[in-house]
């Protein structure tokens, strides 16, 4: 049974967003956190280590090491990129900016393959809005490139993304491949050639980046969803004989990556079910809840509005593909011990969800969201702008005395470059502020356009006010340069019980040449993590070793480090 579409969407509603408008928000997004700071702990200064050793030869490009030690994740194409950016770089640019670079382009792509993605699926005619009976409704093309805007913002939006979408780390490969997958897969029905090269893209890359498990379950089920999808776009008619030979294409793709993961011995299960605890499941609420905010409400709505197409016999591809790309990336988030990387990867799909829900939404709705994000961005905005005010001043006195307990030893520094962008940023907010609450056409992306617009505010303040204290706290600089006021660069190190961020930190910023601890020691220093109250681990000998110095991390005790000297 056909069940009619629960989108009534006017031709007026489905005004273009300004794209010189919407570029500068995905470029004022993308940009801040790449630039401007050292690699941060833990998973980003990790990744340069492994990337490091690539670059200079000292580990096998099909085994990343860092001293000897595998990563976590099974992961090369993101090593791989970051070590190509190392050998590539040239003199005078810093080597943990360099690697930054393929990465803030993933997340480029992120973006554009998200777009993309929607928009094919909105083209699809089981997501077009009903047809006026005198004409009047929204045009298929400007009702896609609506819904395509709409779940760029949302994806904007998502809490999640900031710092991780930010990060050199194989999760923000794993996300734009999924999103490279995602377009690729809802754009088949319409194009042929670049979602077919999208798909294998987004298969192969998913597998390389350490997670060829989630690509095989999202190319099977695309596949599937393609092959009794029957609602193909009117520019690209086609037939059941047709949608089999892709689909088979498409099972062929899933076959070439299982056999690259095989080859090049990716397969990796980390299963960590969730215990029946209070605290177990309630971290994970907290995690869905906050994480993928403010998508989750609308993708709920959503659901529940489209529900007679979701759940007819009748396969609708803009519901069952998101909705399928969710499922597998959630189940993994929850079997994987609730790993917020791997949630990541279900924000494209979420963000197109949410989108759809805006065709369906009630007025009293979409004014609480305005008022709601008003209200929760305008407050971190100013919440920021105050402590950078007493960071630079003393005044308030309060958030002054906040910041020198929880970074003791700070001392603030004052950036023009970096005013005048959140002065702008702030501006900019205050403008869209005006145009949302003022009268003006209705736009269907309306309700998504303060999400977005305050998610990158509050971040470009963020990486801009805030960028010397966040770095002061994150990055292991300062712990390598208290060491390394008694140690001298290429000086032999052993290292024991350090964690790989630590290890790749005194690799790449100190220029130490370390090795791992023995019986008999082979260099006259010693670097190990202390135990509780900085003190002696049980694990050095005393006979062998005496502490010569302390390096404090200035903010975690626990990343601290202690010298030892050979006796």
């Amino acid at each position: 049974m056909n069940h009619p579409t629960p989108a009534i969407v006017a031709q007026a509603a489905v005004r273009r967003l300004p794209r010189v408008a919407l570029l500068l928000l995905c470029a004022a997004y993308v940009l801040p956190g790449f630039w401007g700071r050292d690699a941060w702990k833990s998973a980003d200064m990790t990744s340069l280590g492994f990337m490091a050793e690539l670059a200079q030869g000292t580990a096998s490009w099909l085994s990343p090491t860092l001293m000897g030690l595998a990563p976590e994740s099974p992961a090369l194409l993101p090593y791989w990129l970051g070590a190509w950016a190392l050998q590539l770089t040239p003199a005078g640019l810093a080597g943990d900016f360099a690697v930054r670079i393929p990465f803030a382009l993933l997340l480029a792509l992120t973006m554009f393959a998200t777009w993309y993605g929607t928009y094919y699926l909105a083209r699809s005619p089981l997501a077009q809005p009903v047809a006026f009976a005198f004409g009047g409704e929204a045009r298929p093309a400007d009702y896609a490139r609506a819904m395509a805007d709409a779940s760029l913002l949302a994806f904007i939006a998502c809490l999640g993304l900031a710092q991780l979408g930010h990060e050199t780390t194989p999760a923000l490969a794993q996300l734009g491949f999924t999103a490279v997958l995602f377009y690729g897969l809802g754009a088949l029905p319409c194009r042929r050639l670049a979602p077919s090269a999208a798909v294998v893209l987004g298969l192969a890359g998913l597998t390389l980046s350490g997670a060829p498990t989630v690509a095989l379950l999202l190319g099977l089920g695309g596949a599937a969803i393609h092959l009794l999808d029957r609602n193909y776009a009117d520019d690209r008619p086609t037939d059941a004989g047709q949608a089999a030979r892709e689909a088979a294409l498409l099972l062929l793709a899933c076959v070439l990556a299982v056999a690259l993961a095989s080859l090049l011995h990716l397969w990796q299960w980390k299963i960590d079910l969730p215990h029946a605890t209070w605290a177990d499941w309630n971290g994970i609420a907290q995690l869905l809840l906050w994480f993928t905010w403010p998508a989750w409400p609308l993708v709920l709505w959503t659901l529940l509005r489209w529900r007679h197409q979701i759940f007819s016999l009748q396969v609708s591809r803009h519901m069952a593909l998101p909705a399928w790309f969710v499922l597998v990336t959630v189940a993994t988030t929850l079997v994987t011990g609730a790993n917020d990387r791997s949630l990541l990867l279900a924000l494209p799909a979420m963000a197109t969800l949410a989108a759809f829900a805006l065709p369906t939404l009630k007025r009293q709705v979409a004014a609480l969201i305005d008022w709601f994000t008003l209200l929760f961005f305008s407050t971190c905005g100013f919440i920021i702008w105050v402590i950078w005010i007493a960071i630079q001043t003393g005044f308030p006195a309060q958030p002054a005395a906040n910041v020198a307990r929880l970074a003791p030893g700070f001392n603030a520094s004052f950036s023009v470059v970096a005013l005048a962008l959140a002065l702008a940023s702030t501006l900019a907010w205050a403008k869209l502020v005006k145009w949302r609450v003022g009268r003006h056409r209705a736009a269907i992306w309306k309700s998504l356009v303060l999400p977005g617009g305050g998610a990158a505010l509050c971040f470009v303040l963020l990486m801009t006010l805030w960028m010397p204290l966040l770095n002061y706290g994150q990055s292991y600089t300062l712990v390598v340069q208290r060491a390394l006021a008694n140690l001298a660069p290429q000086d032999c190190v052993e290292v024991g019980e350090l964690g790989k961020a630590q290890i790749a930190a005194f690799q790449f910023y100190g220029g130490l040449r370390l090795s791992a601890t023995s019986a008999t020691p082979v260099c006259p220093w010693l670097l190990v993590e202390p135990g509780p109250d900085l003190s002696t681990p049980a694990t050095v000998d005393a006979s062998q070793w005496e502490l010569h110095s302390v390096a404090r991390h200035p903010v975690d005790a626990n990343d601290s480090v202690l010298l030892f000297k050979r006796k």
